[in-house]
């Protein structure tokens, strides 16, 4: 692994970095808050994992993992730090840290923990907007427009089509539609899925040239670009 420690203490940093250097990583040492910071954000795709102080020159580290992650940068974060009471770790681990070891540590301890943060699988940004064609759903405003016309919902229709469009071109049974909006998993043996396709239908498709929303006869329904 390539390591960036953010440590302002230099027997500490030095201890560290001799460290994982023996453990077979590479290591690079910032000593204070702001060079720390650039280093993390000009750099973000060669660390697979930062460990970083809470108390440091220039920049804290809870400003620094807050910057880095306004930043987009998604390097697993662990503070390293002597600030061990239960709501310093919390406000840490709300800031963006991925984890938190308290001083003194174990350096075995240190590794396993750095090992278990660069085996997790990379963070996808969520997006908060869906669109296919010219169909927008905001998940953030809860808008739906289409074409530049705001198209008003009510919730569970909202959450329907969420559903669809989040299986965009993927056909969903009736049985899967009744789990995912209503919750349902057993079958009522009611109209309640035709009837709110056909609002939607009626909201979405009819007011527009293009069908985006589809049936699938004895299948299921899918939403689609032309094809």
């Amino acid at each position: 692994m390539r390591i960036l420690v953010i440590e302002d203490d230099e027997k500490m940093s030095a201890f560290i970095a001799k460290g994982l250097t023996e453990a077979g990583h590479v290591c690079d040492v910032c000593h204070d808050g702001r060079d720390g910071l650039f280093q993390a954000t000009q750099d973000r795709d060669n660390y697979d994992v930062m460990v970083v102080d809470r108390m440091l020159p220039g920049l804290d580290g809870l400003s620094i993992v807050r910057a880095a992650r306004a930043a987009k940068v998604r390097t697993p974060v662990l503070f390293l730090t002597a600030m061990g009471g239960v709501d310093d770790r919390v406000e840490g681990l709300e800031a963006g840290a991925d984890d938190y070891l308290v001083k003194p540590f174990a350096f075995s301890e240190l590794i396993a923990r750095l090992n278990a943060l660069a085996r997790r699988p990379p963070v996808q940004e969520q997006r908060t907007v869906l669109k296919i064609a010219d169909l927008e759903l905001d998940l953030v405003k809860r808008k739906v427009h289409r074409a530049g016309q705001t198209i008003e919902l009510q919730p569970r229709e909202f959450l329907l089509l969420e559903t669809l469009m989040r299986a965009e071109g993927r056909v969903l049974t009736r049985t899967m539609l009744l789990e995912k909006v209503w919750d349902i998993h057993f079958d009522p043996q009611t109209s309640v899925v035709e009837t709110h396709i056909s609002r939607l239908r009626t909201k979405v498709d009819k007011p527009f040239e293009v069908p985006l929303l589809h049936t699938v006869r004895s299948t299921g329904y899918s939403i689609h670009a032309p094809r």
